[in-house]
């Protein structure tokens, strides 16, 4: 993704968001403890891509006890260009607030619902949250997992987990990070979303056919994670395990880490428009990651 240069203000448009109310300064969650999560990412939902909206519709009702909380670690949406889609008439408006209607009804189900931003739907804000009943976790977030079986009977030792949507380990895409660290500035965002939304709209597309242009000519691995920023984060954490998505290379990668054991799962992204078509996520069931089809 390449970095998208905004418009002056119209001074026709009404005031816009303040920037204390900036996607980018949302009250996050850095540290959560679950149950039982079942855990995806990369769902890219839009009105072009009917196949896999319909399938994240009927995947929602299906879970079920033992999941205890559902996690999505970004790019929920192909793209997001603030709340006040909700209330539009474009196709993805109606997908928005399709798919923030379904997850509230998952969290009246009892099952908790946890939203990290991506590189696709960083603006989603407040109005989204409070809709969709979801709880907004940073990137990265420190999670406990675990403490019981999939009878709530069975107890497993709880293990400690880096969740992150994946972006932010592509340090050898630089013109990528750039574009990152201006996207998640509160005083760019502030200044984007005082734009009309048929403008942001038509920014952002601007913006994704340059970034499909560019993927053309770039490596594949300068666009994956590197090893050393990987290693710099678990470090920080304090932890030998990441998941993530992003890079839509789903694989568990271990090696070692400091003379410990460390473990990498990249989750699948999902298109089921896609051959062969790509769906799922993964599952923390009896002390482990087991693979959730969808």
């Amino acid at each position: 993704m390449t970095a998208i240069a905004p418009a002056p203000p119209d001074p026709a448009a009404p005031a816009g968001m303040a920037i204390s109310a900036v996607p980018a300064l949302a009250p996050r969650i850095d540290r959560v403890t679950l149950r039982a999560p079942v855990i995806i990412s990369d769902l890219h939902l839009t009105a072009q891509r009917p196949l896999t909206l319909q399938r994240f519709l009927q995947f929602l009702p299906r879970l079920a006890a033992p999941v205890a909380e559902l996690v999505i670690l970004g790019d929920l949406f192909e793209f997001w260009a603030g709340d006040d889609a909700l209330e539009g008439g474009d196709a993805d408006d109606t997908v928005g607030g399709t798919v923030a209607l379904a997850l509230a009804a998952l969290a009246d189900r009892g099952i908790a619902v946890y939203l990290m931003h991506g590189n696709r739907d960083l603006l989603l804000g407040s109005a989204f949250l409070a809709r969709s009943r979801a709880q907004l976790l940073a990137d990265p977030t420190i999670a406990l997992l675990g403490g019981a079986g999939p009878d709530h009977a069975s107890p497993s030792a709880p293990v400690s987990v880096l969740l992150a949507h994946g972006d932010a380990y592509c340090t050898l895409d630089l013109p990528y990070q750039a574009f990152r660290r201006q996207a998640r500035d509160p005083g760019f965002q502030s200044g984007f979303l005082r734009q009309p939304l048929a403008q942001r709209r038509a920014l952002i597309g601007q913006a994704r056919a340059r970034s499909e242009a560019g993927k053309q000519q770039t490596a594949m691995e300068i666009m994956d994670v590197t090893p050393e920023a990987v290693a710099a984060a678990l470090h920080a954490a304090g932890v030998h395990r990441l998941l993530h998505g992003h890079t839509h290379r789903p694989a568990h990668h271990v090696w070692d880490l400091d003379g410990a054991t460390a473990h990498r799962w990249v989750l699948t992204d999902w298109e089921l428009e896609a051959a062969p078509p790509r769906a799922g996520g993964l599952q923390w069931r009896d002390g482990a990651f087991v693979a959730v089809a969808a």
